[in-house]
């Protein structure tokens, strides 16, 4: 070997494997060696076997300047919409939230009242959903705030819905409207830039607080799982929407080794989500389809569930299962079909 040759190791960049391929490369040499762990990385919590019932264990952290710029984001929201996200983990396996863990990192730039003011809206979110505050962690950080939260649920075994279930010819079901989330991230971050170039500016924010809402302070769906309940449905899979439905959509037929179709017709989408679309000059479709943050549940059911369901107002049916040769595709308004592709969020890219 020349002592000129460069025994520079080779780098790999983070975002060339992105998020899920990090984690499944990362995890691929773990091993369950636990009779308890029921179920490990690779769904929207961890099950854990506890005898009588399955419990579940979900953990999201939220950097600033990553998740949330605290130049919009009122504090109380953050404490609270950090709860809601580990939430919807949970209700996405079709389980109960009981307990959360709450960890925060934050530099001397935050005085007392700052942190009251997190912790009120993480209070109010465990009242609104009958979840207890149980530990945590606090140290200080260089830089900005990190939050990490942990939520602890359960699921009778029988009842345990998981992303891998989905089978051909099940429908494929989505709770509430999808793209808001995202076109109140871009309002907020157009009103910043405005604010940025002349202070003097006040935000137009008027007439938009459903989209401004569903991005600083969304609710998870446990009234999804309450309707499962009265209606004896059990999904045969689910996951919850944070990256995208799109994403999320391939995530969950990978899971299930299946293909689907879905209608870009049958998407539901808020009018005023619609007309913002209008004003940023964007698809309201390609918003639902990849914008992510709105926490509504996509799941599958047999169609024998149909009636249950077809009345509701809150679930839309978007699509079907299929045969995984036939690949995962988008019929669109004009009735071309095309692949569906995942350009969510991606936390590395």
């Amino acid at each position: 070997m020349s002592l000129l040759e460069d025994k520079t190791p080779s780098r790999t960049p983070l975002s060339k494997l992105g998020e899920f391929g990090l984690i499944q490369h990362i995890s691929k040499n773990f091993e369950l060696k636990n009779d308890t762990s029921s179920f490990g990385i690779g769904d929207d919590c961890a099950v854990i076997d506890v005898g009588q019932h399955f419990q579940l264990i979900t953990t999201d952290m939220l950097i600033e300047g990553v998740h949330f710029d605290l130049t919009y984001t009122p504090l109380k929201h953050l404490g609270y919409k950090s709860v809601v996200v580990n939430l919807s983990d949970i209700y996405a396996m079709n389980g109960l939230p009981k307990q959360i863990t709450v960890s925060i990192a934050l530099s001397n730039r935050f005085p007392l009242e700052a942190v009251e003011e997190l912790y009120e809206g993480i209070r109010l979110a465990c009242v609104a959903y009958n979840v207890d505050l149980v530990g945590g962690d606090t140290t200080s950080s260089t830089s900005g705030l990190c939050l990490s939260i942990t939520a602890i649920g359960e699921i009778a075994k029988d009842k345990i819905v998981y992303r891998s279930g989905a089978k051909e010819h099940d429908l494929i079901v989505v709770s509430g409207d999808l793209g808001s989330a995202y076109l109140g991230l871009q309002l907020l971050n157009r009103e910043k830039q405005v604010f940025e170039s002349n202070p003097q500016m006040q935000p137009d924010l008027q007439d938009k607080d459903y989209i401004l809402q569903r991005q600083l302070k969304p609710e998870a769906r446990k009234d999804i799982i309450d309707l499962f309940e009265s209606k004896g449905i059990v999904p045969s899979s689910m996951i919850d929407i944070s990256d995208g439905l799109s994403s999320e959509l391939l995530h969950l037929c990978s899971s299930s080794r299946v293909g689907c179709v879905i209608y870009e017709e049958k998407l539901p989408i808020d009018f005023m989500a619609i007309s913002t679309a209008e004003e940023f000059n964007i698809s309201a479709a390609t918003c639902a389809l990849n914008g992510g943050e709105d926490y509504e549940l996509l799941f599958t059911i047999s169609q024998t569930h149909y009636d249950a369901i077809k009345d509701d107002p809150d679930l839309t049916i978007i699509g079907h299962i299929t045969d995984k040769s036939h690949g995962s595709v988008l019929v669109t308004k004009d009735e071309n079909h095309q692949p569906l592709t995942a350009q969510g969020w991606n936390a590395l890219s």
